[in-house]
């Protein structure tokens, strides 16, 4: 029987599904999975004549992501196809219909990956060395120049997703200053960068981990609809603030070091670490609540808008600290 979600149907989906797949293949269930924030995710049954898979159907719902659904989900389609092989651990793109010209809503359907995502504090130590050493690796993705034809092409310029003139200051904070502070030293042109493959959206929340104590091993990476070229930094400093969020600044900042240790190469220049790093952090101003609502229906209950608000404002003050 299928579960079908009453706040989005997807009669039309599923239909388009199964139109996608094997010959004699039927959806028999579908349960929504926790911890995504931009698009509604099923995890689909299928059985047919060769026996049982699961599946992973993503549908866009919200107003904003239907804008731009035919850029996130044609992109996303497109890397899943070119990092088939890479090493790089993504799911399979089984079908996209970018303009839900066929389903209910804009969707992409691909393979299930194994594994899960893990949020907690406990055993943070040992993934943040996997999550680094998964990222330098994404880094390493070797593509061609932007206007070259075929699926290694690279990837669009990245784009910033805050300006000075855009940070929203925290009403109730106690310390004005320091956020005034960060918002200059984000008020310059962008420095020059040594580009590479950004996953550009990298931080627990996606990436898939199994195994347990020192068998732990990342076992997915997903969310690819962000896909850039940019600096090293700025996936880096991306990964960072979502971890001062979750685990607290003094875990945020070390993420930078663990990458190094794991062979990846940031910005020599302090001043520019720095500017990567403020700028990824006052996207999420004033509260960052948009990141921690699937945080917390993934588990992270101890996560309220003043946790994550709080801990924002001590990462800013510890990456103004740090020179």
């Amino acid at each position: 029987m299928i579960e079908i979600d009453d706040a989005v149907e997807w009669r039309a989906t599923r239909a388009w599904v199964e139109g996608a797949l094997g010959s004699g293949e039927r959806v028999v269930g579908a349960a929504r999975l926790v911890g995504g924030w931009s698009s509604v995710m099923r995890r689909l049954r299928v059985v047919g004549a060769d026996g049982e898979r699961e599946l992973v159907l993503r549908s866009f719902v919200k107003p904003f992501y239907l804008r731009h659904a035919e850029g996130l989900l044609g992109r996303e389609a497109a890397i899943l196809g070119l990092l088939a092989g890479s090493g790089i651990p993504v799911a399979e793109c089984l079908a996209v219909d970018a303009l839900g010209e066929y389903c209910d809503h804009p969707s992409l359907l691909m393979s299930l990956l194994p594994g899960e995502i893990r949020l907690g504090d406990e055993g943070v130590g040992e993934r943040i060395g996997l999550l680094a050493r998964q990222l330098v690796a994404v880094h390493g993705v070797v593509v061609g120049e932007r206007d070259e034809p075929g699926s290694r092409a690279r990837p669009r310029e990245y784009q910033a997703w805050t300006a000075a003139e855009r940070v929203r200051v925290p009403e109730g904070t106690g310390r004005p200053e320091l956020w005034r502070r960060a918002i200059e030293l984000i008020r310059r042109e962008p420095p020059s960068y040594r580009g590479c493959f950004l996953h550009r959206d990298f931080h627990p929340g996606n990436v898939l981990f199994a195994g347990k104590g020192a068998d732990t091993r990342v076992a997915g990476v997903v969310d690819w609809v962000e896909t850039s070229w940019g600096p090293a930094d700025l996936d880096v400093a991306h990964c960072s603030t979502a971890l001062a969020l979750l685990h607290g600044p003094e875990v945020g900042v070390s993420f930078a070091a663990a990458y190094v240790a794991a062979g990846g190469r940031l910005a020599e220049d302090p001043a520019e670490r720095r500017y990567w790093r403020l700028l990824d952090a006052l996207a999420f101003a004033p509260d960052a609540e948009k990141v921690a609502v699937p945080w917390r229906t993934a588990g992270r209950t101890d996560l309220p808008a003043e946790v994550t608000g709080g801990r924002l404002e001590a990462y800013l003050d510890a990456v103004l600290r740090m020179g």
